[in-house]
């Protein structure tokens, strides 16, 4: 009897209703600048992850077009997000420091923006405007010269 088992995809948890696969993020390794001395020239800790948000199929379209509008100048042409990570000297550090930045930046994108609703200023706030100008008035009349007061 064979059993048959189901190959689970690791995910990334993002929100409730939001997971990104794994197989969908990009990684490499690059040389990092900064502190490190002789080690930094020897080894690639910086890590650079892509993440195409065009192609995810983990993302509702309205949180995909705001992630590109978020992402600025960190998305190209074809639709990658591209975040680098140099801060840490240790390459597992600077992986889990980029996608944590990419899973906030997917986080801001998957609230919805409150649309303003248009009011009406109170009466009161009416009243006490016209009252502020009615004063103004006054004090520029003041300014001005009488009529054959030369």
């Amino acid at each position: 009897m064979s059993v048959k088992r189901a190959t689970l995809k690791p995910m990334i948890r993002i929100t409730d209703q939001i997971s990104i696969e794994e197989s969908e993020l990009e990684e490499s390794f690059i040389r990092a600048s900064g502190p490190g001395g002789q080690h930094v020239n020897k080894t690639e800790t910086a890590v650079q992850l892509r993440f195409n948000v065009r192609r995810s199929r983990s993302l509702p379209n309205d949180v995909a077009l705001r992630l590109m509008k978020l992402a600025g100048s960190r998305l190209t042409l074809d639709g990658d997000i591209v975040l680098v990570a140099q801060n840490e000297r240790s390459q597992k550090r600077n992986r889990e420091e980029a996608l944590a930045r990419l899973v906030a930046l997917i986080r801001e994108a998957s609230v919805r923006p409150v649309k303003r609703r248009a009011t009406k200023p109170t009466k009161a706030s009416r009243e006490k405007r016209l009252q502020g100008k009615k004063l103004r008035s006054g004090i520029k009349g003041l300014r001005q010269k009488k009529p054959g007061a030369e």
